[in-house]
């Protein structure tokens, strides 16, 4: 029930900021509305479990491994995945060309929604380094009265000014991505975070380095 309670509040979430962005202001000509049969298709969770077009990569792109994260950014488990196990994850497995790291958002809250929309802003060079700085001061800017004006501050580092930040929250393109990416992590299962997949194969919540170590040895031993 908890986990079903917690997809639930992230679809709501992402909904929330959608209308904000939307309300009024979509074009007519946004294109048509998907047939009942396209609406209704099972997914092709094999295609959605590798690299696409609007995801981020970290590492060499023909790395025989690829690793996704599905993540909040207000989720704890996510944040000490993300700063304890993965550095070390990187150093001995990313950066030496046999893993490929793609992270997606899965936004728990509106909280979530909005920081996934900042880092997207961020642009493809900075992506990554956003991400770490802001799972990093989750401790500090997820617990103020005002979230988002707090990791506003921190974005001041990655070029990102008060002005960027507004017109990044008020474009609907993150709007758009920031849901895709957590449709996508529905349509292959995803009900918690952080969940991940190394080359389909689905482990949820965080996983200690050793496990990792040996779920990416079994792959280079086949």
């Amino acid at each position: 029930m908890r986990n079903i309670l917690i997809v639930a509040g992230g679809l709501v979430a992402v909904a929330a900021i959608a209308f904000g962005v939307y309300s009024g202001t979509r074009p007519a000509s946004s294109g048509p509305e998907p047939t009942p049969a396209a609406a209704t298709a099972a997914p092709d969770k094999a295609a959605i479990l590798t690299v696409q077009p609007a995801d981020h990569v970290e590492g060499d792109a023909k790395a025989p491994i690829t690793l996704i994260e599905y993540a909040s950014f207000t989720c704890p488990h996510c944040a000490r995945f993300n700063t304890v196990e993965l550095p070390e994850i990187k150093k001995k497995w990313i950066d030496t060309g046999k893993v490929k790291l793609i992270y997606r958002d899965f936004p728990l809250d509106e909280t979530a929604a909005r920081a996934a929309m900042l880092a997207q802003c961020a642009g493809d060079d900075k992506y990554y380094a956003v991400i770490d700085m802001i799972f990093r001061g989750q401790g500090n800017w997820a617990t103020a009265s005002d979230p988002i004006a707090e990791l506003s501050k921190s974005l001041r580092i990655a070029g990102m000014g008060e002005n960027e930040v507004k017109a990044c929250l008020a474009d609907s393109k993150r709007v758009d991505a920031v849901t895709a990416s957590y449709r996508s992590g529905e349509q292959v299962g995803v009900d918690s975070t952080p969940t991940l997949f190394i080359n389909g194969e689905q482990y949820k919540g965080a996983r200690s380095i050793d496990e990792l170590d040996a779920a990416f040895n079994k792959i280079l031993k086949k």
